[in-house]
């Protein structure tokens, strides 16, 4: 029997979650992943509070309304997740994945005086001119007020580097997320090797860096073929992500 598209997407989900637990990426018990259900983008799943992401199951995730307020209160919806989450999926309803991060080496990045990624490679030419960037950061973003002034930077773009914080990307899918972050951080790690050494980096001309973003928005389907590796290998190795 065919899956349902919530189905498919509980599995995709809590996919997400045992790669970047598998790849380190992940910090402690707390960030949070979401995916709308919804043709209106505003029911979402979100992973419960406090759950490490190597133990994540499809039915361990929420199915929230960003439109209702009471979804705050559930026992296992994380402040901060509802306020970022729930206001992205109410003010953009054509993300349908948002995968929020704290990697070391884009969260360093995201640390610095002038949070910026140059185009020194395939990698970083990827988010040439292509992430907005958060310069404002209060404190634990626990207010829908904070989520509203997050979702309102992502305007005509779809990563936002969280100064003194983290990062956020959006998707029209949940392969495309996973790889859009995956890459971002292998971005950020080959950038601050290259600045590590001392030496004088080689930025690629504007055109060049354009003509290879532009590469990277031509193969869609190989985000998505990333994605749907990792997750078979995920599977394979404790089918229970299923349940």
């Amino acid at each position: 029997m065919a899956l349902s598209h919530e189905e498919q997407t509980r599995i995709d989900l809590a996919a997400t979650f045992r790669i970047i637990a598998h790849l380190g990426m992940h910090e402690a018990v707390a960030n949070h992943f979401s995916a709308a259900v919804s043709a209106d983008g505003k029911q979402f799943l979100l992973n419960p509070k406090w759950k490490h992401f190597s133990r994540i199951r499809a039915s361990d995730l929420l199915l929230l309304n960003a439109d209702d307020g009471a979804c705050a209160d559930h026992p296992n919806v994380d402040a901060t997740a509802w306020s970022i989450h729930g206001q992205i999926h109410r003010l953009l309803p054509q993300t349908r994945a948002v995968l929020h991060l704290h990697p070391v080496y884009t969260t360093a990045v995201a640390c610095l005086a002038t949070p910026h990624i140059p185009p020194i490679d395939q990698n970083t030419a990827r988010y040439f001119n292509r992430v907005a960037v958060d310069e404002l950061y209060g404190g634990m973003a626990d207010t829908e007020a904070e989520g509203a002034r997050l979702a309102g930077l992502l305007d005509g773009k779809r990563r936002l580097l969280m100064g003194n914080h983290g990062v956020m990307v959006t998707a029209t899918s949940i392969g495309e997320a996973f790889d859009d972050i995956w890459t971002l951080e292998r971005a950020c790690q080959i950038l601050v090797t290259a600045w590590s050494t001392g030496q004088p980096l080689r930025v690629l001309s504007d055109d060049v860096a354009e003509k290879t973003a532009r590469g990277w928005e031509g193969i869609v389907d190989f985000s998505v073929r990333h994605f749907e590796e990792m997750k078979q290998l995920m599977i394979d190795a404790d089918p229970s992500v299923l349940d």
